[in-house]
């Protein structure tokens, strides 16, 4: 029976390598369900499975698009149905994994995404209020519009409070109310993956670390040189934006790192307002603990349990 198992949770708590062993163990392929890791040339900065690790078992959604291509819910939602379709057809696992909690529930919930062409003049009245009053003004916009998205949209993340905007925009409706669902076509087990928050910000800190001695600041170096500005989505994201602001002289390289460090963990608590520890459709699993072996065992339970069931 067609089936389809996720791996979720915060950022840097382990999941790409959990994801990895399940492949290995149940004959699976991975989709991935990170928003940033679907860009070329963006490898350190969006902590991008390795060559060694995209060798051990077929990743699918991973560079994919460049920096400047236009990417969005729809577009994903269409690429991982598909991903996902192909390697049921070849009688494989399918494991969704990612902290994008908009690419992950899309998916598992079979949303209807909301058709609304883009207004380019809407779009410029609101990059013209960005420049006058800063970022911050347009995320409070959306707060009294759609409480609810504002949970969920980092303060941030531009593009998405724009298109949330437009949405309202345009059909009256705020966008939460519009993430219609239509169950997905197939069981799911969904594994979360957590771990006490301040190990957590630690692990956090630990990677950014590790991320400026890959060579991040030459990897923001090597996009802007290829002629990708500072100002497009993929390079708003967080690591990009600060050392970019490091290389334009506007924060020295202690400033950016600890700005990268903090807003990772703001990441981190609002990956936790999609993916609730409360949740019964989540199983939850403590990497603290053993959790290769603890995880296998539902994973081995859930297949049976399809297996048992007649076609």
């Amino acid at each position: 029976m067609k089936c389809l198992v996720a791996v979720i949770g915060p950022t840097a708590v382990g999941k790409s390598q959990l994801a990895v062993q399940l492949a290995k163990d149940f004959n699976g392929e991975i989709v991935n369900a990170d928003s940033r890791q679907v860009y070329r040339y963006m490898d350190i900065g969006t902590a991008k499975p390795g060559r060694d690790e995209q060798s051990l078992v077929p990743h699918h959604l991973i560079d994919i698009i460049n920096p400047d291509e236009p990417f969005s819910l729809a577009i994903y939602q269409k690429l991982a149905g598909e991903a996902i379709e192909d390697i049921q057809q070849r009688h494989k696992l399918p494991l969704l994994v990612g902290g994008s909690g908009l690419y992950v529930w899309s998916i598992i919930e079979g949303w209807r995404i909301p058709q609304v062409p883009p207004d380019a003049e809407f779009r410029n009245r609101l990059e013209t209020k960005v420049k006058e009053e800063g970022g911050y003004a347009l995320y409070q916009e959306l707060e009294k519009v759609d409480p609810v998205a504002a949970t969920k949209i980092m303060p941030t993340n531009l593009r998405r409070i724009i298109r949330a905007l437009e949405i309202y925009q345009a059909t009256g409706q705020p966008v939460s109310q519009l993430w219609q669902k239509q169950a997905l076509l197939c069981p799911v087990l969904i594994i979360g993956v957590t771990m006490p928050r301040d190990d957590l910000y630690c692990r956090i800190d630990y990677r950014v670390e590790e991320m400026i001695k890959q060579g991040l600041v030459d990897e923001v170096k090597g996009l802007m040189a290829k002629g990708y500005k500072l100002n497009i989505p993929s390079m708003s994201g967080i690591g990009y934006r600060q050392i970019g602001m490091f290389l334009q002289g506007k924060l020295d390289l202690p400033a950016a790192i600890q700005q990268m460090k903090y807003e990772t963990h703001r990441f981190a608590r609002r990956q936790y307002a999609w993916f609730h520890l409360n949740d019964a459709r989540i199983h939850w699993f403590d990497v603290c603990d053993d959790v290769q072996e603890k995880v296998n065992n539902p994973v081995k339970a859930f297949l049976a349990e399809l297996e048992d069931k007649p076609n």
